[in-house]
C-alpha cells in the first residue's frame, strides 16, 4: 500500500540516545533540557524571534486566540483542514468565510474586507500546502481595521517569503508537527512571535498560567510538549535537509510529468515552496473520482484535501456561499509524497495518471 503520506522515522539507535538522556534525568514534561534545546535549535533554523512548542497544532491555535483575546467574529477560509475552523468554533469565536483564489487556493484579500463588521476581531489566513498568502494585503486590510492577523501555518514549515520564514508575519503564526507533517515531533506544534510580551504570556498559559511554585499568575490549561517528542524532534531535525530534498525530487517528478495534464497550484512568486504536498487539481469531479478509483486499485491512497468546502459544514450555520472553494475542493487531489516513496511507486503512480 501507498498512502498519502507517511511518517519520517529516524534512526532508531539515534532516538534511543535521546531517551537515554530522559531515564538519566528523570525528567519527562515540563520544560525539561530536550524541550529547550529543541526550541532553541528551531528558532535558529526557522529565522524566528520567539517560538513556544506545545501539545499539538489545535492547541497552537487555541493559544494564539486567547493571547490575542479574540472575540465575535473572525474571518478565515473555507479552504483548510477542519482545525483551522473548528478551534474557532470550540473557543466561542463566529468563522466567517472569505472566498479563495482558485489559482494559489490561498484566502482571496479581495473578498475579506466585504466581510468585516462590527464584530471582526482578527484575520486567520491559512498558508495553504504551505504557499504563502498575499501578506501585503492581508496586514493592509488589519491595519485599516484595526485587527489581529493570525497565520494558520500548519503546512508552511520551512516556506519562505522573501527570503525570509513565511513565519515572521503576522501577529502570530502557529505550526503542526503532526507524525505525517514535513518536520514532526509524534504529536505537537508551535506557536511563533516577535513579540517578546505576547510569548512570555503564552508560556504562562501553556502551564496553567503558574509563574512560580508560590504563584498562579492568570488562567492557563496544560498545553505542554513533553520529552519523548522533543527526543523524536531533534531526531528529525538532525535529518530535515534530507527529507526536503527528497521531497522536492518527488514533487519535481510529479511536476515535470503532470503538469501538461492537470492544474498544479500557482506558487506565490515571493516565496520559496517546502514541498510538503503534491496537490493536483482535475477538470471536473468525475475526473477525480475516475482517476482516484484507479489509484486505489492498484493499493494507492490519495487524499481529497481538502473536503470538503468548510462553508458548507451544516454545523457552523454559515451563511457565506464561496463557490471558488467548494469548486477547488470538488477537483482537488493530493497526490503520494514522503521521503522514503519509492522511485519505482513514484513511477507507478506517474503510469496511471498518464494512461488515465
Amino acid at each position: 500500500m501507498i498512502p498519502v503520506t507517511k511518517a519520517y522515522l529516524p534512526n532508531k539507535e539515534k532516538y534511543q540516545s535521546y531517551i537515554d538522556r530522559i531515564f538519566q534525568s528523570g525528567w519527562l514534561t515540563n520544560n525539561g533540557s530536550l524541550l529547550q534545546e529543541l526550541e532553541g535549535r528551531l528558532a535558529e533554523y526557522l529565522g524566528v524571534k520567539n517560538i513556544i512548542l506545545v501539545a499539538n497544532g489545535s492547541f497552537a491555535l487555541q493559544l494564539a486566540y486567547k493571547a490575542l483575546d479574540l472575540k465575535g467574529e473572525v474571518i478565515t477560509t473555507p479552504f483548510s483542514f477542519i482545525a483551522t475552523t473548528s478551534t474557532l468554533a470550540w473557543e466561542g469565536l463566529k468563522p466567517i468565510f472569505a472566498d479563495i483564489n482558485p489559482r494559489t487556493f490561498n484566502i482571496d484579500p479581495g473578498q475579506i474586507e466585504a466581510q468585516i463588521t462590527p464584530s471582526t476581531s482578527a484575520i486567520v489566513p491559512v498558508h495553504v500546502f504551505g504557499n504563502p498568502c498575499n501578506i501585503e494585503e492581508i496586514q493592509a486590510i488589519a491595519d485599516k481595521h484595526n485587527l489581529k492577523v493570525i497565520y494558520d501555518a500548519a503546512h508552511a514549515f520551512g516556506s519562505e517569503y522573501k527570503n525570509q520564514s513565511v513565519l515572521n508575519f503576522g501577529d502570530i503564526s502557529t505550526l503542526s508537527f503532526h507524525s505525517t507533517k514535513l518536520f514532526h515531533t509524534i504529536e505537537g506544534g508551535a506557536v511563533i512571535t516577535s513579540d517578546d510580551e505576547l510569548a512570555k504570556k503564552i508560556r504562562l498559559m501553556i502551564n496553567f498560567g503558574i509563574e512560580s511554585p508560590t504563584t498562579i499568575d492568570s488562567v492557563g490549561t496544560n498545553a505542554k510538549m513533553n520529552e519523548f517528542e522533543a527526543a523524536m524532534g531533534l531526531c528529525v531535525l538532525d535529518e530535515i535537509d534530507t527529507i526536503r530534498q527528497r521531497r522536492e525530487d518527488i514533487w519535481q517528478d510529479y511536476t515535470n510529468k503532470l503538469s501538461n495534464i492537470v492544474e498544479m497550484q500557482q506558487w506565490s512568486e515571493h516565496g520559496k515552496n517546502n514541498c510538503a504536498y503534491a496537490p493536483i487539481l482535475f477538470d471536473s469531479e468525475e475526473q477525480l473520482l475516475k482517476i482516484e478509483a484507479k489509484l486505489k486499485e492498484n493499493d494507492i491512497l490519495p487524499r481529497r484535501y481538502f473536503y470538503p468546502s468548510l462553508d458548507t459544514l451544516p454545523y457552523l450555520d454559515s451563511k457565506q456561499i464561496c463557490n471558488n472553494s467548494r469548486n477547488i475542493a470538488s477537483r482537488i487531489l493530493c497526490l503520494p509524497i514522503y521521503p522514503n516513496l519509492k522511485l519505482d511507486d513514484v513511477q507507478k503512480i506517474l503510469n496511471i495518471m498518464e494512461t488515465n
